[in-house]
């Protein structure tokens, strides 16, 4: 079956820009409303570098493509349209918003959702976005139990690198922080005091690369030349939203420490009438099951709004 969609207009009741699993949800449930609705994806899923994903209840385990790929097959039963395509600039018309992809084609609809997620962009150390995914991971939730007990390093990139050490505790005794070019003396008195208690070990010195032998990570290497013998290695890459069309669109956005994301309400409306996020389009902490709950929010509340816009216009 193929993912793509043949027979895309140019006139939909809703688009839903970014084919994850928030977008993909959001059309799940405005498919089975009977909602003319468009999916634009641009196949850049943040968890692509994972073999699997874990912790979404009767999915763990499951490759994140094949995981797509069902979700692709289930829009298109209810004749949700996908295609393959960039949304390269949005702008709001009279009857909602106009949506130019990078192919060259614009599509309109009255509602506009925005799943596009965001990028990690890892610290500029050789030899870590070749392992990312593998060896050298974020997130102890996603990954955790499958490296179980293994020599964990934490590649500091801010004081805050301190909690991440501590959290990766629940899933080994054997925690190194490399403070790399985070300097002893921000770590505050709490900090050092928790480490401590933790047994994790506390290394100064820059970062320079790692060392890779039968394609699994065996160590991190200083500058000095000095290796540690790890396993496994967290790092906290810095996440970069996908918020330009947001902006494009004049939506409200609230600086946090991970990036700026939009003003919404509990159902993923932003302050722009009719413009949607979510996903890691909403916020940086949103797992797949997260993102695909918030779609599913989004998508039912569009409907609503489509419903009762309907009736007042009719007079009813």
């Amino acid at each position: 079956m193929t993912d793509v969609t043949d027979d895309v207009t140019d006139t939909y009741e809703v688009i839903v820009v970014g084919g994850g699993a928030a977008g993909l949800s959001a059309a799940l449930v405005l498919g089975r409303a009977r909602r003319r609705t468009l999916v634009v994806d641009a196949g850049e899923p943040r968890n692509a570098p994972a073999a699997h994903m874990q912790g979404y209840l009767t999915r763990d385990g499951m490759p994140p493509a094949e995981f797509l790929a069902r979700g692709r097959e289930e829009i298109a039963r209810y004749g949700v349209a996908l295609v393959r395509d960039r949304a390269a600039a949005a702008a709001r018309t009279e009857g909602g918003f106009a949506v130019r992809l990078a192919s060259g084609r614009t599509v309109r609809a009255r509602q506009l959702v925005l799943a596009t997620g965001l990028k990690d962009e890892l610290p500029p150390v050789e030899g870590l976005a070749e392992r990312f995914g593998r060896d050298v991971l974020h997130c102890p939730y996603c990954h955790g139990w499958e490296v179980r007990d293994q020599a964990f390093g934490v590649l500091a990139g801010r004081p805050m690198s301190a909690h991440q050490a501590l959290m990766v505790t629940q899933w080994s005794t054997d925690v190194t922080l490399f403070l790399h070019r985070v300097a002893e003396e921000e770590l505050t008195d709490d900090d050092r005091r928790q480490l401590a208690a933790a047994k994790v070990r506390v290394v100064p010195g820059e970062v320079a690369g790692l060392r890779i032998e039968d394609d699994r990570l065996t160590g991190v290497r200083l500058a000095d030349g000095s290796t540690h013998e790890r396993e496994t290695l967290f790092v906290a890459p810095r996440p970069v939203p996908r918020n330009d069309l947001l902006i494009q669109l004049g939506a409200e956005l609230r600086e946090t420490p991970f990036g700026a994301y939009p003003v919404i309400d509990e159902r993923g409306l932003t302050t722009v009438p009719g413009l949607w996020a979510a996903g890691n389009a909403s916020g940086f902490a949103e797992q797949v099951v997260n993102a695909a709950s918030r779609g599913y929010r989004a998508g039912a509340a569009i409907n609503g709004e489509l419903l009762f816009a309907d009736l007042d216009a009719a007079g009813v």
